[in-house]
């Protein structure tokens, strides 16, 4: 796509699953990309940089080896299970909190003297977030603050555009090892109740962080990429 030819696109947390696709198709579609993620790994042709999103001197580092960014892509998370509240400790919920959101918003403030004036900025949630049910507390309720903050970013940070996709059941590392008997079996059943019948792959949803970046007429959206999970 010609709109992201010479744009710099950072993209946190491209180490695996949705960010290092997120990456791969930015650097398909023509930019120069910065896989930022606490691994230090990324797709090939991406400038690598190691850093904790939580920390702000580790982003502010990485993000001063950076000119300018045209488009911020945040996909980090912290690995949770499902506890119903009466399991719910401390740890478990400040950690979910403080990388899928907080870390976030720390990253986008360190990033506002980089950004472009008509940059966009696209985060992550997912579809729990409207989808309610027993022992999705933590993640729906994570989920959905992330996409007020969207909204609410996207109204005092313009004229640059904010927006959030929200990938449904997607086959990655989440559900087990590739291959394994354990993921194929969860996605089979989780693909056969879903309109489309099957489950959602990294660069399905990698298409809607591209459509953020590259459409000058979407801000304050929250993208659905969710195989029909919701309806």
């Amino acid at each position: 796509m010609a709109e992201l030819d010479g744009s710099r696109v950072v993209v946190v947390g491209a180490s695996s699953g949705i960010g290092r696709a997120v990456a791969e198709l930015a650097g398909r579609s023509g930019a120069r990309v910065f896989g930022l993620s606490r691994a230090g790994s990324g797709p090939e042709g991406a400038t690598v940089i190691s850093a904790d999103a939580r920390d702000d001197r580790q982003v502010a580092a990485a993000l001063a080896r950076i000119d300018w960014i045209d488009h911020l892509v945040f996909t980090a998370w912290a690995t949770a299970g499902s506890p119903p509240l009466s399991e719910l400790d401390r740890d478990t919920l400040l950690s979910s909190f403080e990388v899928k959101l907080f870390a976030a918003l720390r990253v986008i403030r360190l990033s506002l003297p980089l950004l472009a004036a008509n940059a966009s900025i696209t985060l992550t949630s997912g579809q729990l977030s409207r989808k309610y049910g027993v022992g999705t507390l933590l993640k729906g309720s994570v989920n959905a603050a992330v996409e007020a903050t969207g909204k609410h970013l996207a109204k005092e940070l313009a004229p640059r555009r904010v927006n959030v996709v929200s990938p449904g059941i997607t086959d990655t590392a989440t559900w087990g090892e590739p291959g394994s008997a354990r993921r194929t079996e969860t996605l089979a059943r989780a693909a056969a109740q879903l309109p489309v019948r099957r489950a959602g792959t990294a660069g399905d949803v990698a298409q809607a962080y591209l459509l953020a970046m590259t459409n000058p007429s979407i801000t304050g959206a929250v993208l659905d990429v969710d195989g029909g999970g919701l309806l």
